[in-house]
């Protein structure tokens, strides 16, 4: 794990992160793993996700969910119906460059935090919301008071509408890209108003919807129906506009070959020892009006090599790969190269745990996992010495 945040490409970025669930945490994760400051205010009773398993004992202050997607960040309990606490709330936020929430539409509203007041004390503020529908502060949506998860989000930006096979139906896609990509974006969003910032002074609301960030994400499906009229449906992990681009069948278990082009496919031909194919079907619309047909070629060619065989044989001029379960990505030379396994110590036991790492990387700064998700409120006297708001009053929840 690197130690030194200062070394982040964003460092001496002050960061209140009033998130909760996935999608907020995991943009305030981003900008923490690339160095900001980030400090996470949390109600009494936490951020909901500390519960959710999976976990390594049962009576834990959380599990591996919150662990993921909280690390490095510091934790400062605040109940902000309570005047003392709204005022230290307003106070953090007066120094802070950076405000992060995901709630409903009207809540920050109904606790007095609205983004018009938190700006007028601090006209640098980058104020960014993640919602189902976005904040009618940009645009008004007739679903904008209502709530959504990532299930929503892939539902209505259309990626489910072409995921799956024709007999399954639609099918969400396993991780949570309806809060993950959205997340991505508004982060995307935040450092171009920090830049907006540095050229004028002028800090802005941020808005991004889940919805409209999964229809960014399937983009397809727009130009495809406005070209040709049809709507696109499941079909599997086959490619409506390209061939070969599928999985298919490996001694072990399945690979993905991606050779559409005319050299791609010749050399595919050249390695199953087909090279009447590649002549026969030179073109890449013969190939895919032959889809069907070659497809069940290539299948059999596949199913007598092991996936390990396939992504050697083939990978260096066909593009190629074997569909790894997690279990074969903790096994994988390319991911313990990238640091993209990082352990963190168990907040209870000390034991080492492992968590996805940050992707993105630099030549002259240093990101990543620099310590654990925190325990609840387990900053707070320190977060509120550092910035002189810990007043006269003692505080009930330090």
């Amino acid at each position: 794990m690197s130690q030194d945040a200062s070394a982040g490409p964003l460092a001496g970025l002050d960061v209140v992160d009033m998130t909760q669930m996935l999608a907020g945490p995991f943009a305030t994760m981003l900008l923490a793993d690339l160095g900001a400051n980030v400090v996470k205010v949390e109600p009494p009773q936490g951020d909901m996700t500390r519960s959710n398993p999976p976990h390594l004992k049962d009576d834990e202050a959380y599990g591996g969910y919150f662990q993921s997607v909280n690390r490095n960040k510091r934790s400062l309990v605040l109940n902000l119906k309570d005047d003392t606490d709204r005022e230290a709330f307003e106070g953090l936020v007066a120094e802070a460059d950076v405000l992060v929430e995901n709630y409903r539409t009207g809540t920050m509203e109904r606790l007095g935090l609205p983004y018009e007041d938190l700006s007028e004390d601090n006209p640098g503020l980058v104020y960014a919301s993640i919602r189902g529908f976005g904040d009618p502060r940009t645009s008004e949506s007739p679903y904008a008071e209502r709530p959504a998860f990532d299930l929503i989000a892939q539902a209505m930006g259309g990626i489910m509408s072409i995921t799956g096979t024709p007999e399954s139906g639609p099918v969400k896609v396993g991780p949570g890209i309806g809060d993950i990509f959205p997340a991505v974006l508004s982060v995307v969003g935040i450092l171009s108003a920090i830049q907006h910032r540095e050229r004028t002074g002028e800090g802005q609301y941020v808005d991004v919807s889940m919805v409209d960030g999964i229809l960014s994400l399937t983009e397809r499906i727009v130009h495809q129906y406005s070209y040709t009229d049809e709507v696109p449906e499941p079909q599997g992990n086959t490619h409506p506009l390209l061939f070969p681009f599928d999985r298919f069948e490996a001694e072990d278990g399945y690979v993905v070959i991606a050779a559409p082009n005319a050299k791609q496919w010749h050399a595919l031909c050249e390695h199953m020892d087909c090279p009447d194919l590649a002549e026969r079907y030179p073109t890449e619309d013969e190939q895919r009006a032959h889809a069907d047909e070659l497809r069940a070629v290539v299948n059999e060619w596949t199913s007598s090599y092991t996936k390990g065989e396939l992504f050697e044989l083939l990978a260096d001029d066909v593009p190629c790969a074997p569909v790894q379960t997690v279990a074969d990505i903790f096994e994988s030379p390319h991911f313990d190269a990238r640091d993209m396994l990082e352990t963190v110590n168990h907040a209870e036991t000390g034991e080492e745990v492992t968590i996805a790492g940050t992707p993105i990387k630099f030549t002259e700064c240093d990101t990543g996992v620099r310590h654990r998700a925190p325990l609840l409120g387990e900053h707070t006297e320190e977060i509120l010495r550092e910035r002189d708001l810990l007043g006269e009053t003692e505080r009930k929840n330090i």
